[in-house]
């Protein structure tokens, strides 16, 4: 495949979500992981995409004027890379993500970001939908935990194997981020 077929999307890797509100994380090295593959992609020449969760709400932690809405340093958008904001959970409803990826005729895309259950699995969702040929990278990713509706709380870990399950081979093929580095593409 060629390079300039494929697209690195980067889901909300936003500042927002060191906040103490989440409760506990797994996957701390999440960012890191983002950011060597963001390296790679540099160096390959690939399209990448960074998206970013907007809020209306002045309250909220992804309101524009909050600290929480930028993007975190270690995966900070350089030249010419594209920032696209959002509103809702899926990366492609309301903004011209599925254009601009095929107005540069990409038809590999490779998701990491924030969290698994919320904005990266309804991307990666809608991107295998959309006919994209899509790539989840477990450890460039991951969850809070949370309870469900009969208030029985899931740990982190668990939210997040249970989001990957969900969408492994069904929406994307799941990788980490050593085999996508060093036996992918």
């Amino acid at each position: 495949m060629e390079d300039k077929k494929k697209a690195l999307i980067i889901v909300d890797v936003q500042k927002a979500f060191d906040d103490k509100k989440w409760g506990e994380r797994n996957n701390q090295n999440a960012e890191e992981n983002i950011s060597n593959i963001l390296q790679f992609c540099r160096e390959k020449g690939w399209l990448v995409i960074h998206i970013q969760h907007t809020s209306d709400n002045p309250n909220s932690v992804f309101h524009p004027k909050n600290e929480g809405f930028a993007i975190k340093e270690i995966v900070e958008p350089i030249d010419k890379e594209v920032i696209i904001n959002k509103k809702v959970n899926s990366s492609f409803i309301g903004t011209n993500l599925e254009e601009l990826l095929k107005a540069n005729e990409v038809t590999t895309v490779v998701i990491t970001g924030l969290t698994t259950p919320h904005c990266v699995s309804t991307t990666t969702r809608m991107s295998g939908n959309l006919g994209f040929d899509t790539y989840l990278i477990s450890d460039a990713t991951a969850a809070f935990g949370m309870k469900d509706q009969n208030d029985i709380y899931y740990d982190a870990a668990t939210i997040h194997n249970i989001s990957l399950a969900t969408l492994h081979e069904e929406f994307a093929t799941i990788l980490t981020t050593d085999k996508l580095l060093n036996d992918f593409f």
